[in-house]
């Protein structure tokens, strides 16, 4: 199937109160793991690719292992720039065929990152693509993006109202008190600040650092309007312990495909597990 946008997988999100996963993906393994876990739990899905990402495989090599599982799939899938830095690495995506690019301006002062984020989005979507925009520092880190603590704040209602209607994106990243990385204690998130919001905001939200968010946080937010959660640090934690019990058991296993299989296998448990948890399973049809 052909790469969708991120409107067309969130609009009937926001419409029936759901969230779309988007996944992180750096390598073949984790790219069969969500594509794997989407196509059995019949869920559309958002394939993302970050900073890190590009730089340890190639954007070549990224977009081509997804094009080629999403062609292989009956599930609707989203090829997504995550905290795209720079008008010319979004339009860099947009040319190898990403249906969605993110451009992260939340470091800039707010008419700036309005500006900036507005240009990438009228060629975005002049190209049929669409744009995830950010409002609000959130904390920890993502490949390049480095928010201490101390520094993080969090999204304004009263500016993200100005904001989506000056930059035209489709979704927007709020900052209500998640991280990126492994949390050091229980998340505590602002709902109030979520709600209000989503008043003034027509277009789906988006919520970064879900990893390590308890369940009953994410159907919160989702019941007040996130449509779209970013999971990335689980699935590297499930990698890592496939892997490592895989040497722990087998020490002299030399075959990459039988201790990569294993840490596959682990990443694809945890994406049907946020599948079903975030309620984007069993949205699409079966397969005549």
């Amino acid at each position: 199937m052909p790469f969708v946008t991120l409107r067309e997988v969130l609009q009937n999100a926001q419409q029936e109160g759901y969230a779309v996963g988007a996944f992180n993906a750096n390598n073949m393994e984790i790219v069969k793991a969500i594509m794997e876990a989407a196509v059995e739990e019949r869920s559309p899905v958002i394939l993302q690719a970050s900073q890190g990402a590009l730089r340890y495989a190639g954007l070549n090599y990224i977009t081509a292992m997804v094009r080629a599982a999403a062609e292989e799939a009956d599930v609707p899938v989203v090829l997504h720039l995550d905290h795209g830095t720079s008008f010319e690495q979004t339009m860099l995506c947009l040319r190898y065929g990403f249906s969605s690019v993110m451009f992260d301006g939340s470091r800039y002062p707010l008419e700036e990152n309005i500006a900036r984020t507005a240009k990438v989005a009228e060629v975005a979507h002049a190209m049929g693509a669409t744009v995830e925009g950010e409002l609000g520092k959130i904390g920890g880190t993502e490949d390049d993006i480095s928010v201490d603590e101390r520094e993080a704040f969090f999204t304004d209602p009263a500016e993200a109202e100005q904001f989506v209607r000056e930059t035209g994106i489709d979704a927007l990243a709020v900052a209500i008190g998640t991280a990126h990385g492994p949390y050091k204690g229980e998340p505590v998130l602002d709902f109030e600040r979520l709600a209000a919001i989503k008043k003034v905001v027509p277009v789906p939200l988006v919520l970064h650092g879900a990893s390590g968010v308890p369940a009953e946080s994410i159907r919160k937010a989702i019941e007040l309007g996130v449509c779209k959660i970013n999971i990335d640090t689980e699935l590297r934690q499930a990698f890592v312990r496939g892997v490592q019990r895989v040497i722990r058991e087998h020490p002299d296993e030399i075959d990459p495909r039988k201790i990569l299989g294993p840490a596959k296998e682990a990443m694809k448990a945890v994406v049907k597990e946020k599948m079903c948890l975030f309620g984007c399973a069993g949205r699409v049809g079966k397969s005549r």
